[in-house]
């Protein structure tokens, strides 16, 4: 054994936890996330059961989305300009008193959508301040990375378990009084968050007196325009865009196998078994520079076995496409390190925030376009097709982030946020 292995830093996940500001940010993220998904399923059931339209119950799931761009962009600078504990702590506090009223009896439906969308116009700032954070509490190197996969694992978790146990709670409470836990899950989370976590100063002062959403547009657009970073975001935000297709197409193609509701379950949980597979087996057995290697490659690939949606293969094939193409995603990985790394620290919360606020819509538009083609190409060619048209946009994005990172390319100054050659 040399040398050079006997000093190599130890893998794995467990050096993460040892650290105890992250063990509290991991514990506050389960509590956020049991607290949205019970607010997602008890909403819906709860407009649906008020206006027994399929539609405004559909609507109520949809609103979780869409306004993420609002958030994202015109309020990103919060993430900078204040102090991190801070905004966490006031954001699940918006959260939970976004959600109490909709316990109360009278609360009129419009009331409820409109409390919805305030919901999701916070959550990119909060995700977006807590990804900041976590680089502030790990570092910028591969604790970091380890920290982002974690967080991202219990979110993909959540997909295959967080829905049917709200289900079940449904049949023991009323939606309302389910509601009441979200509350009380936020505000536990804003208790862990103040207490379990210490104060740092803000990122960034205020630009010269520039209001909120002035100084969020300015940093979204300093963000784009460093080539570097432009081209990671993309890297982050297209593979999903494609990603999500068979998932929005899941119930159709059920039918066509006929496969029936435990087929389609099975459709709708093989992508997360997948993700959740890679990302800890590129966490826990490769090093830092081994998942950068990869990165490239496997974007390349990830979306390819799409393409075998081309043949009308069966349940047992279709599952093993969709659980390779999951595992594939271990490349953002390496993505996190190049992007936390690229990143100036006092854009950092805003970058954070952007890159979540996009990552949330493009998925949305990915799966209103998948079922506008389905409507023309039918279910399978859909998915084979987003397997080659994201192949290709991934191969593109691939190569010009060779050319972002190569000896010559343009740096970002850490200090003022400027491109340096």
């Amino acid at each position: 054994m040399t040398d050079t292995t006997l000093s190599a830093p130890p893998t794995g996940y467990g050096r993460v936890f040892a650290v105890r500001e992250f063990r509290a940010v991991f514990a506050a993220h389960l509590l956020s996330l049991l607290g949205v998904v019970v607010a997602e399923i008890a909403l819906s059931v709860l407009v649906y059961d008020l206006t027994g339209s399929p539609l405004l119950s559909a609507l109520a799931f949809a609103l979780g989305f869409l306004p993420y761009v609002v958030g994202g962009t015109l309020l990103a600078g919060v993430a900078d300009r204040f102090p991190a504990r801070r905004v966490l702590v006031l954001c699940d506090l918006v959260c939970a008193a976004c959600v109490l009223p909709m316990t109360l009896p009278g609360a009129h439906i419009a009331v409820l959508l409109a409390l919805r969308c305030a919901l999701a116009v916070v959550s990119p700032v909060f995700a977006g301040t807590r990804m900041a954070t976590l680089a502030d509490i790990l570092g910028d190197g591969d604790l970091f990375v380890l920290g982002r996969s974690l967080l991202r694992i219990v979110s993909q978790g959540a997909l295959l378990a967080g829905y049917g146990v709200g289900g079940v709670l449904l049949t023991v409470v009323s939606p309302r009084h389910a509601l009441l836990i979200t509350v009380v899950t936020f505000c536990a989370s804003a208790g862990l968050l103040r207490f379990g976590t210490r104060r740092r100063p803000a990122r960034a002062a205020s630009s010269g007196g520039n209001a909120l959403v002035t100084d969020s547009l300015k940093g979204a657009r300093q963000v784009l325009a460093d080539r570097r970073v432009r081209v990671l975001l993309f890297l982050f935000w297209v593979p999903p865009m494609f990603a999500v297709v068979p998932e929005a197409l899941a119930a159709p193609y059920a039918d066509e196998l006929g496969a029936g509701s435990v087929g389609l379950g099975l459709l709708m949980c093989a992508l997360p078994v997948g993700t959740i597979a890679g990302e800890l087996w590129a966490g826990a057995r490769l090093r830092p520079a081994a998942r950068e290697r990869i990165a490239l490659p496997l974007v390349c690939v990830t979306l390819l076995p799409y393409v075998g949606y081309a043949l009308r293969p069966g349940l047992p094939v279709s599952l093993l496409l969709l659980f390779l193409s999951g595992a594939g995603s271990a490349y953002t990985l390496g993505l996190d390190q190049w992007f936390v790394r690229a990143v100036p620290e006092g854009l950092r919360g805003r970058a954070m925030t952007l890159l979540t606020a996009g990552l949330m819509t493009i998925q949305g538009v990915g799966m209103a376009l998948a079922g506008v083609a389905a409507q023309f190409a039918g279910v399978a060619w859909t998915v084979a097709g987003a397997g080659v048209v994201g192949a290709a946009c991934c191969a593109l994005l691939a190569a010009e982030a060779r050319r972002t990172g190569g000896e010559g390319a343009a740096r970002p100054n850490t200090k003022t946020g400027l491109t340096t050659m």
